[in-house]
């Protein structure tokens, strides 16, 4: 299976995205967002930055 991301809406009306491996564990969940647009443009956003992402290591 691969890896994926679910759009969901939760009691309070607002919506957030999990990022789930392969194997189902929950990667990453997101901050509320008000419309499922927004929640939609928030994984495009994710899905662009996260190739050019550096690691740093804090110590």
């Amino acid at each position: 299976m691969a890896a994926k991301f679910e759009v969901y809406q939760e009691k309070k009306g607002t919506y957030r995205f999990r990022f789930k491996a392969g194997n189902g564990e929950i990667i990453a969940v997101s901050e509320p967002y008000k419309t499922k647009e927004g929640c939609k443009n928030g994984i495009e956003v994710l899905k662009d930055n996260v190739v050019k992402a550096k690691v740093e290591e804090i110590e």
